[in-house]
């Protein structure tokens, strides 16, 4: 059975009548035969490790496997067939399996995304020891910056942007660094919203005590954060994990009884511990295949079946507006919109982006109708601004234009998409040459138009984005 997936992966056909087998028989087969058979169950054992590698080539692991398959490959070449033409066929069905496990060892150690993963890691290495780590060392302590924060969270969207075509190594790979990078994301912006002050030492006589496991909590969170992005040597989760669960039995056994400002004190440090040691349990994270094999998660089938029936809708409201009729499934839509915000994106970043694309597919056909709605109901008087119109006929043009957005489906390179994009660029144009001369009520019509063709630029970009999960 092994044999078979591992030709399927590869792309090889399985030739069932050319099997060797291996039982009651073995004596009678020839010494050759019996050789290859031995040299394909290794090949049995080593394919799903291939198969789940997700390292580079200078890794250990890398040369290991690499090693093993190249003393294989030597062994079947080794085979004597003393010119028989089916020893021949199988020793070269051999060779083949094993060099299609080398090649796809390699193909996925150098493959232009894995490299750009790593690229992406090393960036938050380096930003991450600038900004936490080195301070730290140097015996001060860690300014969390907005910049800090945004550029964390910059990495992390081109994290998700990194296509893997499929294969379970580059999604291994890049999984693994979404969730350590995600990790730091969550620690250093816990610092920055919890800030959990000293109480005075005169308060309690366990205060002097809870304030010195503060400062050593204070050191943890870098040292957790230099774990993470593996800019700690030395240290491991395990050990980290050790110190900071003896600090929360050290806390547990003061004795702050009469004294609700030091309990709820000690209880926030106790929160401060507890959320280090929930980031600790990453060594073996992303060897469970459901959790970057997301096409088998719950979660995005659950964003996928509300995709399928947002595409539906948007279908019947695009041809009933064809036809001069508005079909106005707004209620829902809105339950769409919250059955999304429901769904557990397990704080994978992945799932986070898959959902959040998904409601703005939701949006984008509610604002279409909004729009739609508030045409067909105007009613502009005799009095009305020159100024205030244009506003309204060029809404009227990014209606149609939006219509048109809803139903593509095609790619970047498309001329049509390069029409669609020249041509919503010259309504946001002809919205920058309407003089609102003084007249508030243009000014905010000319705003939200404005931000409504950004939106529509914006909607049509993710669509031809090419993201996958």
């Amino acid at each position: 059975m092994a044999v078979r997936w591992l030709c399927s992966l590869f792309g090889k056909p399985f030739d069932g009548g050319k099997r060797m087998d291996h039982g009651s028989q073995q004596q009678q087969q020839h010494p050759a035969m019996i050789r290859l058979y031995e040299v394909q169950r290794e090949v049995q054992s080593l394919g799903p490790q291939v198969c789940t590698f997700s390292g580079l080539k200078n890794e250990r692991e890398y040369r290991r496997l690499e090693r093993e398959l190249t003393r294989l490959l030597l062994e079947v070449d080794q085979v004597d067939t003393e010119g028989r033409a089916d020893l021949q066929g199988a020793r070269k069905r051999a060779a083949q399996e094993v060099e299609g496990l080398l090649r796809y060892l390699e193909e996925n150690a150098t493959h232009p995304s894995r490299l750009a993963i790593e690229e992406l890691s090393r960036e938050a290495q380096r930003l991450v020891e600038q900004g936490v780590v080195e301070p730290q060392r140097a015996g001060g302590t860690a300014e969390i910056s907005d910049e800090l924060v945004d550029a964390v969270q910059e990495l992390i969207l081109r994290l998700t942007q990194v296509k893997t075509g499929g294969r379970v190594p580059l999604r291994k790979a890049r999984y693994r660094a979404l969730t350590r990078l995600c990790a730091v994301q969550d620690v250093i912006e816990g610092r920055t919203r919890q800030q959990t002050l000293p109480l005075s030492e005169d308060t309690h006589v366990a205060v002097q005590r809870i304030n010195q496991v503060m400062v050593q909590v204070s050191g943890a969170r870098s040292q957790l954060v230099a774990l993470l992005m593996g800019l700690s040597g030395r240290d491991s989760c395990a050990h980290l994990s050790r110190v900071l669960t003896e600090l929360l039995v050290e806390l547990d056994a003061l004795d702050v009884s009469g004294n609700a400002a030091v309990r709820n004190y000690r209880k926030q440090v106790v929160e401060e511990i507890n959320g280090l040691l929930k980031h600790l349990d990453l060594e073996g994270e992303g060897d469970d295949t459901r959790r970057y094999d997301l096409a088998q998660n719950d979660s995005i089938r659950q964003i996928e079946a509300v995709r399928g029936r947002v595409g539906q809708l948007r279908g019947e409201v695009l041809r009933h507006c064809g036809v001069g009729d508005l079909f106005r499934p707004k209620p829902e839509l809105q339950s769409l919109l919250t059955h999304l915000d429901q769904v557990d994106t397990a704080r994978n970043p992945c799932i986070r982006e898959a959902r959040r694309r998904a409601v703005l597919e939701v949006q984008a056909v509610i604002t279409f109708l909004d729009l739609r709605e508030a045409l067909i109901c105007r009613q502009p008087g005799s009095n009305e601004p020159p100024q205030h119109r244009a506003v309204w006929m060029v809404l009227g043009s990014l209606s149609d234009l939006q219509a048109q957005v809803l139903c593509f489906n095609g790619k970047r390179a498309d001329k049509s998409y390069i029409l669609l994009e020249e041509l919503l660029t010259k309504q946001l144009l002809a919205l920058d040459a309407v003089d609102p001369q003084g007249d508030e009520m243009t000014k905010v019509a000319r705003k939200q138009a404005v931000k409504f063709a950004q939106n529509i630029l914006s909607y049509l970009d993710m669509k031809t984005d090419e993201w996958e999960y």
